[in-house]
């Protein structure tokens, strides 16, 4: 088949499988007008060096998972000229639904395709963030992706980058042995909700640096997270700053309020809520890990910046997508 080299990596992990069972469809779709290599990555290690090669060897990289498959690709393809398509068939799908992808993996796949003949590319802007403990020998060694990230001292991030309730879930989720799949995440809310408890940390916004006590902070260069929490529901992927929202000390029973609202920005207006923007944060404070697109980080304290245009992205036909000001 003739027409533009397409790598598509798949993760067959994502959603309990479902990435695997779907690949074989959009590989049909995608093989109609291109020339597409599916690669399948059995590990985190794996899927970056398959990204890093294909990078080399494409002219488009696509991955069907979720957003940590996409996590991986970001800091494989970042400040380069080779665009990440995103197929969306992971349990949460934040960057895919920002750029205006359709939900459905083969719909997905068409748009995609018709994005890069058309030469529909737009380059977003991504997180980079700093910090002592991110990517460690000894972290990389643990996880079994010796060779996850290129710098030891920095990580790429696409969507939110947060610290405090929500970072503190995911701890517990990853410790659990059971339940399996999403009910592990519940269990883990139960667990944190029932100790929760407001940190005090500093937060830097451009060199201005405020002290206080918080429940989490979310800093978005994305509209959402968690498989479409509003956080930053302002935020824009490609005006070069962070939209950054607070929320500070809130009781078991506001939380579990505010919580159900987040898909329609319900916080927005809280009391407690305060919204700032800037391109660069730091955050510090005892007893917090950083999390960015569901993958963790590392203990805080942490610094990241927004970098302008660093990743070059497929953007479907048609209309604005959420997370961008402009079509390309």
């Amino acid at each position: 088949m003739s027409g533009p080299r397409i790598s598509l990596v798949v993760n067959p992990a994502a959603n309990k499988g479902s990435a695997a069972s779907v690949a074989g469809r959009v590989a049909e779709r995608l093989g109609r007008a291109a020339d597409v290599r599916v690669l399948v990555g059995g590990s985190e290690a794996e899927s970056v060096s398959l990204l890093a090669r294909a990078a080399e060897q494409s002219e488009a990289v696509i991955v069907c998972g979720g957003d940590g498959i996409a996590h991986l690709a970001a800091n494989a393809l970042a400040e380069g000229g080779v665009p990440l398509g995103i197929i969306p068939a992971g349990s949460g799908n934040d960057t895919a639904t920002a750029l205006g992808v359709p939900a459905d993996p083969v719909a997905a796949a068409e748009a995609l395709l018709a994005a890069l003949l058309a030469g529909s590319v737009a380059r977003i802007d991504l997180g980079h963030c700093e910090a002592a403990g991110i990517a460690s020998e000894e972290e990389r060694s643990e996880r079994g992706a010796e060779h996850a990230y290129p710098h030891a001292n920095g990580r790429w991030w696409l969507t939110m980058c947060y610290g405090g309730f929500d970072s503190a879930v995911n701890e517990r989720a990853n410790r659990l042995r059971w339940p399996a799949g999403p009910r592990r995440y519940d269990v883990a809310i139960g667990i944190e909700l029932l100790r929760l408890r407001a940190r005090q940390v500093r937060l830097g916004l451009d060199g201005a640096e405020l002290d206080l006590p918080v429940t989490l902070v979310a800093i978005g260069n994305g509209p959402q997270y968690g498989g479409g929490k509003l956080m930053t529901p302002a935020a824009k992927m490609d005006d070069g700053v962070f939209d950054v929202t607070v929320v500070g000390p809130v009781s078991r029973a506001t939380l579990a309020r505010l919580a159900p609202t987040l898909p329609r920005a319900g916080h927005i207006g809280h009391p407690a809520v305060q919204q700032y923007r800037a391109k660069e944060v730091t955050l510090a404070g005892d007893g917090v890990i950083a999390y960015a697109d569901g993958e963790r980080l590392a203990a805080l304290p942490i610094r990241t910046r927004c970098v302008p245009s660093a990743l070059p992205v497929l953007v479907p036909l048609g209309s604005v997508p959420p997370g961008l000001t402009a079509l390309p």
